[in-house]
């Protein structure tokens, strides 16, 4: 099981937007960073567990929880002239970009604002804090955990 930290703005797509979807899934689309993309098509596995982060937030935070519940597919939105994702030289017979699907697992009750991850030591090698821009992000089990015990979750 691999941990993944993934980020959005929630006036854009939030947890409570995953949480009301139908069966709690959508997919996750829009990456444009080529790490993230990585992440996603080489490594992301069905059961693998994401901490849902609201980025551009007052204060940003981690949200809750979800779960990767696809391998990677092609990004439709590459091949979307009116989106805003669109890359007119993403092939669709050699995509360029990938999204997965994701599940709402649950919100958490105490939300764990960056600002207390930054100053908790157990996290200072957090990818969050090292790849601070990067919207897909590894997460050590140890980190996992300790942000479970932030926000007053189980794991």
């Amino acid at each position: 099981m691999t941990y993944w930290l993934m980020k959005s703005e929630p006036d854009v797509f939030s947890i409570d937007d995953l949480a009301n979807c139908p069966k709690e899934t959508d997919h996750w689309d829009g990456i444009r960073n080529y790490m993230a993309r990585n992440f996603m098509r080489d490594s992301m596995q069905v059961g693998d567990e994401v901490l849902f982060y609201h980025s551009n937030a007052k204060p940003p935070h981690v949200a809750g929880r979800a779960k990767i519940t696809s391998t990677a597919y092609p990004d439709h939105t590459a091949f979307d002239p009116n989106s805003k994702y669109y890359d007119p030289k993403s092939d669709p017979d050699n995509p360029r970009w990938v999204m997965v699907d994701v599940t709402f697992v649950r919100k958490f009750k105490n939300s764990v604002p960056l600002t207390d991850i930054k100053a908790n030591p157990k996290l200072s090698k957090m990818m969050l804090l090292t790849h601070g821009r990067l919207s897909i992000s590894k997460v050590a089990e140890d980190e996992w955990i300790e942000i479970h015990q932030m926000a007053g979750e189980k794991v």
